[in-house]
């Protein structure tokens, strides 16, 4: 079989038929589509996150929001606080964006092109929704379907220049028929065969077709670039309590882990390190490190606990005090849940 053969698409439907992944958010092979509120809240969590920790959050988000105009009636805090663990927080604003946009619709539009025309949707997520949920020919590429077809032709040209190569392979090899399954079939292929290290070649229904593994080398694509180094930021954060409760802040809506709750800190950011003098005047005393990688830069956060007793000059509008054992219904980031643990542990 030959890489540019008609013979892709069936042999990789044919073992889709019988290999494909059971998972919440899909229907199996040769059945009604599924919800396309299930499809697009699946691949919107799933942008850069596991299909194991997406599945406990989908089960979660759906038993409480089970429809996109149940999300969009949903308080904004209420879904960043279920949001909390999953990262890439502008996700969940640009979620409740979209229900709200769909529900002011009526409807999920079903054609690529007017998917396209909804916040926070970008062209994967338009495909991947227009082809699952709808049955429409949409070109998908997500991160294993980029190894897949990078590996089936070769393509030697390093990411991320190579994605052009990669979408017009991809679309030359998707059907008219059954797009969807194929997207799907294609994503499975990647996450269970045709793996990042130590593909099993032996099990591929594409192997006779797939011209890096003819050459001997597959994991060798996609060819990447070398990593640059990410930079190391320090920053503190700060551990206020009062009769069992910890004061914690909102932080702003844009930026780095926006409209979250959090403790609070002194500025550090992406580019800089934190340089913001501490909420309260008083004694502050170490109370340990988080180290924490972000997609940009790393983070050490020195976690500073307040040990005064003059908590008048903070402000109702800038915070509020939590119960430190209802803790965990706050939705903090992971960072913040770290530091968190560590001052609950030392108290």
């Amino acid at each position: 079989m030959d890489a540019s053969s008609d013979m892709i698409a069936p042999a990789l439907l044919d073992w889709y038929d019988r290999h494909a992944r059971a998972l919440p958010w899909r229907a199996p092979p040769h059945t009604p589509p599924p919800d396309p509120y299930r499809v697009w809240l699946s691949e919107v969590m799933l942008q850069q996150t596991t299909v194991a920790a997406v599945t406990s959050y989908f089960a979660a988000f759906t038993a409480r929001w089970p429809t996109v105009e149940a999300l969009a009636a949903a308080d904004d805090e209420d879904v960043m606080a279920a949001w909390a663990g999953l990262g890439y927080y502008a996700r969940a604003r640009n979620l409740l964006a979209c229900a709200r946009a769909v529900a002011a619709l009526g409807r999920f539009p079903d054609s690529e092109g007017e998917l396209r025309q909804l916040p926070g949707l970008g062209a994967y997520t338009a495909a991947a929704v227009a082809a699952i949920a709808f049955g429409r020919r949409a070109v998908v590429v997500d991160a294993n379907v980029e190894r897949v077809v990078s590996r089936l032709f070769a393509i030697v040209e390093p990411l991320p220049g190579a994605r052009a190569a990669i979408r017009a392979a991809t679309d030359a090899i998707t059907p008219d028929a059954r797009a969807g399954d194929f997207a799907q079939a294609m994503m499975d292929l990647g996450a269970t065969v045709c793996s990042p290290r130590g593909p099993r070649c032996l099990l591929c229904p594409l192997a006779d077709a797939c011209r890096a593994r003819a050459m001997g080398e597959p994991e060798r694509f996609p060819v990447k670039p070398a990593k640059a180094a990410k930079p190391e930021r320090i920053g503190r954060a700060f551990w206020i309590e009062r009769d069992g409760a910890v004061w914690l802040v909102r932080r702003p809506g844009k930026g780095m882990l926006g409209g979250m709750r959090a403790l609070p800190d002194d500025g550090w950011h992406a580019r800089a390190d934190g340089s913001g003098t501490p909420p309260l005047a008083g004694a502050w005393d170490a109370g340990g490190i988080v180290r924490h990688g972000f997609t940009h830069f790393s983070l050490e956060l020195h976690l500073a606990l307040y040990s005064g007793r003059d908590w008048a000059s903070l402000r109702a509008d800038e915070g509020a005090w939590w119960s430190i054992d209802r803790l965990e219904e706050a939705g903090l980031p992971t960072l913040f849940a770290k530091a968190a643990r560590i001052a609950i542990a030392g108290r």
